[in-house]
């Protein structure tokens, strides 16, 4: 099966090489997370680890954006809800080639660009500053909205898509809930959610803080096009997102189960790494794993 995305002007065929290359991609990405964190001193490991394939999948695959100008009013826009997870968005980034890679080390730095949780107004190609857990699918929403009904004379500035990236402990915050049902009335087929699934928060796991399930039902019952994929297999992710863009007449959420800390043993599925960077002689650990990992 082959898939293609329109980069302003680029289409691009997932092949199977092509796949072979953004899970590649991913790798890096953990590698650098990795080495961002060892040096701050500060981060968040686990979901950052666990959502490699999804920023990987969304800059080589699914997102449509200009490499030259990160506010093309054509661009399909990004919005981080899980926003302690930007490391690895930050690392997608470099790989893409849209910020310096020795930029990456300079995470969470008095004046740099790359804080510990985003801000918009340090960095283009961030859409929206996040820290504060459950504000992302509200701020998306309100996105999709404006750009399904506010008058545009540009008829491309109409056809894009909102991706909103949530972890699923943020879904104890009311406000989420509140988005689903503005979304699902207003018929926002132009949003797009993908939660994180890795069943973890900072103080256990999801199901013992405060249980989800079933949380597919839940999407369903506000009104929302549901899917459930595996979140580290990319081309899983491709299709969910493509499947998802199909269906034009309510907001769509793909359920990434994903494992917390993905590619480092010691960190998988351990909520302590939560919020827990590495020190040296760890951040030589997990690389020498993910090295080992080399496809």
């Amino acid at each position: 099966m082959t898939r293609g995305r329109t980069t302003l002007g680029t289409t691009v065929t997932s092949s199977p090489s092509q796949l072979g290359a953004i899970e590649r991609h991913a790798l890096c990405i953990r590698r650098n997370v990795i080495r961002m964190l060892a040096t701050a001193g500060s981060g968040h490991p686990a979901g950052s680890l666990g959502l490699a394939d999804v920023f990987a999948a969304m800059y080589f695959d699914i997102l449509k954006y200009n490499p030259t100008d990160p506010n093309d009013p054509t661009r399909d826009i990004l919005v981080l809800s899980a926003g302690h997870t930007v490391p690895a968005q930050y690392a997608a980034l470099a790989e893409a080639g849209l910020i310096p890679e020795e930029e990456l080390l300079t995470l969470g730095k008095f004046g740099s660009r790359l804080q510990g949780h985003p801000e918009r107004q340090r960095l283009p190609w961030l859409e929206t500053t996040s820290g504060p857990l459950g504000c992302g699918l509200s701020q998306a929403a309100g996105m999709a909205y404006a750009i399904k009904n506010w008058h545009s004379d540009d008829p491309a500035s109409k056809k894009r898509y909102i991706y909103v990236i949530t972890g699923d402990g943020e879904l104890d915050e009311g406000n989420n809930w509140e988005a689903l049902m503005f979304a699902a009335k207003n018929a926002l087929g132009n949003m797009i959610a993908i939660v994180d699934r890795n069943h973890i928060q900072i103080d256990g796991t999801t199901e013992d803080v405060m249980p989800l399930e079933p949380l597919d039902d839940k999407f369903r019952a506000f009104g929302w096009h549901v899917q459930q994929i595996d979140g580290n297999n990319v081309e899983s992710i491709i299709d969910a997102c493509a499947l998802a863009r199909a269906e034009t007449e309510r907001p769509s959420v793909i359920l990434a189960y994903t494992t917390p800390g993905k590619g480092v043993d010691f960190m998988e599925d351990d909520y302590k790494w939560h919020g827990k960077a590495p020190n040296a002689e760890e951040a030589k650990r997990a690389l020498r794993m993910l090295e080992a990992r080399d496809l």
